[in-house]
């Protein structure tokens, strides 16, 4: 049987309503059902997770090159990486910076150990596995974490240490997308602790696509961003 129990906040926004509103009008308003769930690949378990998988893959990869370069610029400072192109594109200038040690030892151990997990969290997903409600919270919680933790990272690169390592801004990426790829099946899901206003919010957002445009600018805005930053020197 369906609960149509009053959710908290809609009962709070009932509470303000107009005077002049009738009692039916303000049951109407408080039990409304958000927008159905869109279907269509796009909005699919199997893309949806398929995107986390490729995402922390990349990132994984990503993360066991910089270890390994972490690991020889520790023997040897003067060494110079594979990546290391120009004064700009130079991964042992960031591997060098104290910003790539934050907690005492290379960031990209921890990309070792995260992407691991989800790359886990994927392949269960894809499999068919519902995860519960706590743990999809807790995921993109310490995604968001993870999120910020790369675009200061990224912000550092640009700004102090004036490099940028090409492995570095796949992390980047990739886990901008594996964030996003999160966010919008807990969306689907109806999973987040947000209130109803918002959950019906964003599945509309979905479920028009802007969304996927918002996801697609991202990435056009990173990119614009570096380039405006940088300019010809990314390729002098």
């Amino acid at each position: 049987m369906t609960d149509h129990t009053p959710h908290p906040s809609a009962q709070a926004d009932a509470a303000t309503e107009a005077p002049g509103t009738s009692g039916d009008d303000r049951s109407a308003t408080i039990t409304a059902d958000p927008p159905a769930r869109p279907s269509g690949f796009f909005h699919s378990r199997a893309w949806l997770f398929g995107e986390m998988l490729v995402g922390a893959i990349i990132s994984l990869v990503a993360s066991f090159v910089l270890s390994i370069d972490a690991v020889e610029l520790a023997a040897n400072p003067d060494a110079v990486l594979s990546c290391d192109i120009n004064a700009v594109v130079s991964c042992g200038t960031v591997g060098l910076a104290w910003q790539a040690e934050l907690f005492g030892f290379p960031n990209a151990f921890l990309g070792l150990i995260s992407e691991s997990v989800v790359i886990t969290v994927a392949v269960l997903g894809l499999a068919g596995m519902r995860f519960p409600r706590w743990f999809m919270i807790t995921a993109q919680s310490v995604y968001l974490l993870g999120l910020i933790f790369a675009y200061w990272l990224l912000y550092q690169s640009m700004f102090n240490i004036g490099a940028l390592c090409p492995w570095c801004l796949s992390i980047t990426a990739a886990t901008t997308l594996v964030f996003l790829s999160m966010l919008h099946w807990n969306i689907l899901e109806d999973l987040l602790p947000w209130p109803r206003r918002a959950q019906a919010a964003a599945m509309t957002l979905v479920r028009s696509g802007g969304f996927g445009i918002l996801t697609a600018l991202w990435f056009v805005v990173l990119f614009g961003a570096i380039v405006a930053k940088y300019g010809s020197d990314l390729f002098g």
